[in-house]
């Protein structure tokens, strides 16, 4: 017996809450990975790490926030709880391979198919894992090119959002990145979930609307928490909300006028306080090009 799905079963609110979701992991994402990339001596695998997770979670509950609204009319769904949590690890752990290879590898074409695709795979490995935990009274089946067109989906946003983390630095730059990075993860959420075709076993039996969101719904506190958290680690990080500081800014070209004492700069901390005077040990001063004026020397 073909069951009766709907995928909206509270109209427009899971399906906005998930792009929500997912636009906040990405953002985090995209911030962490930029924050590594640009401050390399500053815990460079500890903010990958932390990209990578919040890319993952916010795409994990972003699936399972739309999956509240998710129901076959004649027979009630519940989840395994093994499953679901392992399709977090999946989603976690093959984001954070393609991340980790192209913060340590660089923003080539190559590490950035290589990483898009591993990352692409992960999320379409989460989805249909996911799946894979949802118990009802029947059998899910999935229609091919349309499972092929939510992997391709998946693997292109990927590829996209490891792109806009290695290339886009503003902030609104990184806002508007992480609002196509969510619409492009939920276009590839209900895409696949337009492959679904279920097939019930036996008599209908009424469903309870309220039996899976019971489930998924004290599930998701815990990631949703790990977000929060996150966006505040990354709010208050005084590199991320200022920028660089003025001493580790480029100097600008200052031209010496004759008569006119060259301007000093103020000793960084850990530098003596002499520090114009004598060129630390190991390294040769190079003087600038004489061009109509004097460049001060770079030591």
């Amino acid at each position: 017996m073909q069951g009766t799905v709907d995928g909206f079963s509270y109209g427009l609110v899971t399906p906005v809450a998930a792009y929500l979701m997912a636009c906040l992991g990405g953002a985090l994402g995209l911030r962490c990975t930029t924050r590594s990339l640009r401050h390399r001596n500053t815990f460079k695998a500890g903010w990958l790490a932390l990209g990578a997770t919040s890319i993952g979670t916010g795409i994990w509950t972003m699936h399972f926030i739309a999956m509240m609204g998710f129901s076959v009319e004649q027979a009630p769904i519940s989840y395994d709880r093994p499953l679901t949590f392992a399709s977090l690890g999946v989603a976690v752990g093959m984001v954070g391979v393609g991340i980790f290879i192209v913060g340590y590898r660089g923003a080539t074409p190559l590490t950035l198919v290589t990483g898009g695709t591993i990352t692409g795979l992960g999320i379409a490995t989460m989805h249909y894992l996911g799946m894979a935990g949802m118990r009802l009274q029947g059998r899910i089946d999935y229609d091919t090119p349309t499972v092929a067109l939510s992997v391709l989906i998946a693997v292109v946003a990927a590829t996209t959002a490891l792109w806009a983390a290695v290339s886009v630095h503003g902030f609104l730059a990184s806002l508007g990145a992480s609002l196509v990075m969510g619409l492009a993860v939920s276009g590839m959420h209900y895409t696949a979930m337009a492959a679904v075709n279920v097939h019930l076993h036996g008599a209908p039996v009424p469903g309870s609307g309220d039996t899976a969101t019971s489930l998924l719904l004290p599930m998701l506190v815990g990631p949703a928490v790990f977000l929060l958290l996150a966006a505040v680690v990354v709010m208050f990080d005084p590199l991320l909300v200022l920028g660089d500081p003025d001493w580790q800014r480029p100097a600008a070209r200052v031209v010496h006028r004759p008569g006119v004492p060259a301007p000093r700069r103020a000793p960084a901390y850990g530098e003596p306080a002499n520090w114009s005077a004598r060129p630390p040990s190991g390294r040769v001063a190079r003087k600038g090009a004489h061009r109509g004026g004097h460049r001060s020397q770079d030591w």
